[in-house]
């Protein structure tokens, strides 16, 4: 997963710990020094996760460093009731987690690209290693 211009966050664990299958973009509440410091790029996504709790869809685990504020607060996320609960029917039966893979700014406003995953198991996770150790012996091997 590249940066993209305006992308102040990466999920890089989400792909690797995930299959990830639909995506999504939805708003995020923030306080004033929160978007502050995601202009600076003061955020990290890693071990963040979404839970939707009584039709709303809150960021939980994330990291926005901002002054006065607690860093792992509790975000609410902005979404359409209907895009909720069809992310809510397919996450519950199904053994699937929400999981926020990017964070980026649009017109100046912050927005979430959250992600249904299927957890990957041990072997697969190991598989992805050695796939990506080959690619990159492959590509050494092209420069000489």
């Amino acid at each position: 997963m590249k940066k993209a211009p305006g992308t102040k966050a990466v999920n890089k664990k989400a792909s690797f710990n995930y299959e990830l299958k639909d995506e999504i973009e939805a708003g995020i509440v923030l306080t004033g020094a929160e978007i502050k410091a995601i202009r600076l790029g003061k955020v990290d996504l890693t071990g963040s996760h979404i839970r939707i709790i009584s039709g709303e869809a809150f960021l939980l685990g994330g990291r926005i460093t901002a002054l006065n504020t607690d860093p792992s607060r509790t975000r609410k996320l902005l979404l359409h009731k209907a895009e909720i609960t069809r992310m809510a029917s397919k996450s519950d039966g199904k053994g699937l987690s929400l999981i926020p893979t990017k964070l980026y700014l649009t017109r100046g406003r912050a927005k979430v690209q959250l992600a249904l995953g299927k957890g990957k198991k041990l072997h697969d996770k190991r598989e992805a290693l050695k796939k990506k150790d080959q690619i990159r012996e492959e590509q050494r091997s092209e420069k000489f």
